[in-house]
C-alpha cells in the first residue's frame, strides 16, 4: 500500500508533553460496538466483560539516551537493541563523527568502542562494563529516551524517570515505553480484578526503531527493526483457554499485540515464544490472537497507524482520528488512547 494513504495533518497543540494526572483520568475514545463514545480510561472495566483476559507488556525502559564525546566532538546516542552483555546497537547523532575503532566517552568510568557502522546513523557499541554493571551505568549517566516529538532540555526531566514507566514494568531492556500501559493505576487494576477480568503480562523489549519514520513510498519496501519478546507456556495456555471459553483477549498496546500475533498459529492458537520478531502489520492482515486493543494515538505515516488501521478498519480509523483531533484528544506517548475491536472478527460474528 502507498504510505501516503496513512498521512494526516496533526496540530502541534495535540501532542502531549506530559501524561494525565492521575494516569487513569486520560481520555479514551471507545470505538467498540460500532459506536463512537468519548470516555476516560477509568471506565475500561465497565466495557470489558468477566472472562476477558487483559495482556500487558512488562518490559522496563532503561535510560538509553547518552551524551558523550569522541575527542572534542559532542555526540548523542540512543541504544535500541542489545547484542550481548556489553554490546548494543544504537543510533548516533551526528554519526559521521564516529568511526570504527574509536571511543565514545560518556564519563571517566563509562565509555564504548565503535565496533561497526551501518546506514541511517546506526552503530554497534561495546561498552567497558557489562550486564548489571552496564545497566547501573545507564541509570547513572543516561537520560530516558523520550521520543523526539516530546520537547525536553538536553538533560531531560527527572519526572520522566517515573512518568515514562508503566505500572507493569519488571524486565530491563526497552528503550521506548509500551505507552498504552502508562494509563494504568493500582485503583484501575483493582477495579479490573473486581470485575472478573483476568490479567497477565508478556515481555517485548521495545526498540527505538518504533519511532523511525517510514521513508519508502510503499509499505512493501519498509523493513521493521527486530525486537526480542517472550510469552511463557503458562500464559500461552491461559490465552487459548480464555478464547475457548468465549472470553476475549484484550491487548494493552501495539507491542503486546505484535508479540501475540507473532506467537499465534494460523488457527489462532498461541504458542510459547522466546525469540525476536519483526512483524509488520498493514491492512489486509488476518488477526489470529487478539480481539480488542487499547492503544494511544499514533504518528501520521507510522507503522503503528498502519497497524491500528489494519485492526479496526482503515476508514474507521481515519474517521476516529478526525474525531480525536476535532475534540482535542492528546496524541502520542503521553497522550490519550482509544479502545478498538478487531474489524475482521466483528464481521464474522
Amino acid at each position: 500500500m502507498k504510505v501516503d494513504l496513512f498521512d494526516f495533518d496533526l496540530p502541534r497543540e495535540c501532542i502531549a508533553e506530559h501524561p494525565a494526572n492521575p494516569r487513569d483520568s486520560a481520555r479514551m475514545l471507545d470505538l467498540t460496538g460500532g459506536q463512537t463514545h468519548d470516555r476516560i480510561v477509568r471506565e475500561l472495566p465497565e466495557i470489558l466483560r468477566p472472562g476477558d483476559l487483559l495482556i500487558s507488556n512488562d518490559t522496563r525502559v532503561i535510560p538509553a539516551r547518552l551524551f558523550g564525546k569522541r575527542g572534542d566532538a559532542g555526540i548523542e546516542v540512543t541504544l535500541h537493541k542489545q547484542e550481548g552483555l556489553a554490546q548494543w546497537r544504537a543510533f548516533a547523532k551526528p554519526a559521521k563523527k564516529l568511526r570504527v575503532g574509536e571511543t565514545f566517552k560518556v564519563a571517566d568510568d563509562f565509555e564504548a568502542e565503535v565496533m561497526e557502522k551501518k546506514d541511517g546513523g546506526e552503530v554497534l557499541l561495546r561498552f567497558n562494563v557489562a550486564g548489571a554493571d552496564l545497566i547501573a551505568a545507564l541509570e547513572k549517566y543516561g537520560v530516558m529516551p523520550l521520543p523526539p516529538y516530546i520537547r525536553r532540555d538536553k538533560g531531560g526531566d527527572h519526572q520522566d524517570r517515573s512518568d515514562y514507566q508503566t505500572i507493569f514494568a519488571q524486565h530491563d531492556g526497552a528503550v521506548a515505553a509500551p505507552t498504552a500501559g502508562l494509563h494504568f493505576t493500582p485503583e484501575l487494576l483493582a477495579a479490573i480484578d473486581a470485575r472478573g477480568i483476568a490479567r497477565r503480562t508478556i515481555t517485548l523489549h521495545v526498540g527505538a526503531g518504533t519511532f523511525l519514520p517510514v521513508k519508502v513510498d510503499d509499505t512493501e519496501d519498509h523493513k521493521m527493526h527486530a525486537e526480542w519478546g517472550s510469552i511463557s507456556p503458562e500464559i500461552a495456555s491461559l490465552i487459548n483457554e480464555t478464547r475457548a471459553k468465549g472470553g476475549r483477549v484484550v491487548a494493552v498496546g501495539t507491542t503486546s499485540l505484535r508479540l501475540l500475533e507473532s506467537a499465534a498459529r494460523e488457527d489462532g492458537v498461541v504458542e510459547p515464544f522466546e525469540n525476536e520478531t519483526d512483524i509488520f502489520i498493514t491492512p489486509g492482515y488476518k488477526f489470529r490472537a487478539v480481539d480488542m486493543l487499547l492503544t494511544n494515538f499514533h504518528l501520521p505515516r507510522s507503522t503503528l497507524f498502519m497497524l491500528v488501521s489494519a485492526f479496526a478498519g482503515f476508514e474507521r480509523m481515519k474517521a476516529a482520528y478526525g474525531h480525536a483531533i476535532e475534540n482535542k484528544y492528546r496524541f502520542y506517548s503521553y497522550g490519550d488512547c482509544s479502545l478498538l475491536e478487531c474489524a475482521s472478527k466483528i464481521e464474522k460474528s
